[in-house]
Parts: structure tokens; C-alpha cells; sequence
């Protein structure tokens, strides 16, 4: 094995070993242009995991929006400020996390759909609502999930509870 065959087996096996000290060790390799230390194979890999990353964030949150929004919808007489803050949140998050990745928008919508039904089971299961009370397919449009001051129902002050 020639010197640099090594240094990849190396990296290889700290891969598998510590996957911390692999970690710095390819950036170090990155920024010192030491491309035949790489462990290129691990390296497409992780980065590739790193897009996957961000639409598993983008597919959690929608999730836990929609079954927000649920639950507001759905059970009016509990709307409270902390529903309110999470919807909030969750909106504010999902607008970051595409403003930081523009690519995500196409997947928002095939998203939602995939979202939803996690979104439902969580209504379902904070609520104790049957499940033949909610839609089996989602009831808002991408520009209503995402809307800051749409809110299923109407929404006043009087309907919260703190």
C-alpha cells in the first residue's frame, strides 16, 4: 500500500471509529488542499446526509405546524398562548430554514403531503379527539400554513387560555 492508500484506510477506519476526530481531520485535509488524504467516499456521503438533513427539519416542522394548526381548528375551547407560540415558531423556523436553503421550496409542497399525516396523529394524540373529526387529506394550502396571521377559526384574545 502506498502512503496515501494508507492515510485513506486510516480515515476510513476513524470513520467508523470516531467520527468526531474523522470530521476534523477532512476539514483540515479540505483547507490544507490535501486531496489524496480525503476519504472520499464517507465525505459524499456525510454531505449528501446534510441535504437529507434539512428536508427531514423541513418535513418535522411542517408536522408539528400542521397538527397545530389541527388542534386550533379543531378544538377551540383549548387554544392557548403556548398553541399560538408554537405555530409561531414553527412558521419562523420553516421561512429561516428556506431563506438559508432556497433549493427546499419545490419539496414544501410534496412536504406537506407527506407531513400531514404525522401532523394528524399528533392532533389525535394531544387532543383525544377521534380521528374521524380531522380531514384524512390536509384542509390548508401552502400559503395558509405559512401565512403568520392565518389561524383556522376565528382567533381573539378571549379564546386563549394562558
Amino acid at each position: 500500500m502506498t502512503p496515501t492508500q494508507l492515510s485513506v484506510s486510516k480515515s476510513s477506519d476513524l470513520y467508523e471509529t470516531d467520527f468526531y476526530t474523522w470530521t476534523v481531520e477532512q476539514a483540515k485535509f479540505l483547507r490544507d488542499g490535501t486531496w489524496d488524504s480525503l476519504d472520499v467516499l464517507n465525505l459524499a456521503e456525510e454531505i449528501e446526509s446534510l441535504g437529507k438533513q434539512d428536508r427531514r427539519e423541513l418535513r418535522n416542522r411542517l408536522r408539528v405546524l400542521i397538527g397545530h394548526l389541527l388542534k386550533w381548528e379543531y378544538q377551540p375551547g383549548k387554544r392557548s398562548r403556548s398553541w399560538s407560540n408554537t405555530i409561531h415558531e414553527q412558521r419562523y423556523q420553516i421561512k429561516e430554514l428556506i431563506k438559508e436553503s432556497p433549493s427546499l421550496k419545490p419539496y414544501l409542497l410534496d412536504s406537506i403531503v407527506e407531513s400531514y399525516g404525522d401532523g394528524l396523529d399528533l392532533a389525535k394524540r394531544e387532543t383525544s379527539l377521534d380521528e374521524s373529526c380531522f380531514p384524512q387529506e390536509c384542509c390548508y394550502n401552502l400559503e395558509q400554513i405559512l401565512e403568520q396571521d392565518f389561524f383556522p377559526g376565528e382567533q381573539t384574545e378571549s379564546d386563549l387560555i394562558d
